[in-house]
């Protein structure tokens, strides 16, 4: 509306409808309502129980003014390519429900975000809540940004789940955002992770090629050319699994390596 790309005639708030604004565990996944706001995340004993790594960077996202006001449905719905959410809920195969008239509808985190400023949200919809699975005991994960300007020029989410032993990736998922026109999985680099040892991981012995890299949709912009996007995205992608990789063998690293935000 500030920009001029739209006029509405009338404005709805629903702030106030009752249930938008809670935090709950529904057969064994979390939901956080639309009206959520940043600094409700960020203090939310079930998210701290439950997904520590999103009350985590929901105290990293913008200033706390802004999280004392803005939604995690707002933040979803607005579909800002430079989300930190949008980019971490990725990891925990979120889902968002949207509600109309004629009923409710899933939609995958993955398919909702359609570009910059776009969603598969209609025009009769609102989003209502989020879903997040959680992650099975023994997981680790960590989530790191970079940025010069006001918005992150990219953020890497990464997760990994050990085999019953814990010494192997059984599971890991890897997300990227902030650099192209919506925030995506990285299937290759998931799929090269099983079976690798986690004391590797940890030790930094971790084989991010180009070819991985190209596969990113990276666009130039205020924040950097594509290629320097993707160059980053390479150092981005190693650290985050380094960290994760860390955390699951239980040799925590600095909060705040590598030079940047890390949650």
């Amino acid at each position: 509306m500030k920009a001029g790309f739209v006029r509405p005639r009338v404005l709805l708030d629903i702030k106030h409808i009752a249930g938008l604004d809670a935090v709950r565990v529904e057969d064994g996944a979390v939901e956080i309502g639309a009206t959520v706001s940043h600094r409700m995340v960020e203090r939310s004993p079930v998210l701290r129980e439950r997904c520590p790594l999103v009350a985590n960077v929901a105290r990293h996202v913008a200033n706390v003014r802004v999280r004392a006001v803005g939604t995690v449905g707002g933040n979803l719905a607005f579909a800002d390519p430079h989300s930190d959410l949008a980019t971490l809920f990725l990891v925990f195969d979120a889902a968002v429900a949207v509600w109309s008239l004629r009923g409710e509808r899933m939609i995958p985190l993955a398919d909702f975000v359609v570009g910059p400023y776009e969603t598969a949200r209609r025009d009769d919809e609102i989003l209502t809540r989020v879903r997040l699975a959680t992650w099975p005991t023994g997981a680790a994960g960590a989530y790191l940004k970079f940025g010069v300007h006001e918005r992150p020029t990219l953020g890497v989410a990464a997760v990994l789940i050990p085999a019953g032993d814990g010494r192997q990736v059984a599971e890991a998922r890897v997300a990227i955002g902030c650099i192209g026109p919506r925030p995506q999985r990285l299937a290759a680099i998931e799929a090269d992770l099983r079976g690798t040892e986690v004391a590797d991981l940890a030790a930094g012995r971790i084989d991010c090629r180009d070819e991985q890299m190209e596969a990113i949709d990276a666009m130039t912009d205020l924040h950097g050319a594509a290629d320097y996007k993707r160059a980053m995205a390479q150092v981005y992608v190693r650290r985050a699994l380094q960290l994760a990789a860390a955390r699951a063998t239980g040799k925590a690293m600095d909060p705040t390596y590598p030079y940047t935000v890390a949650a």
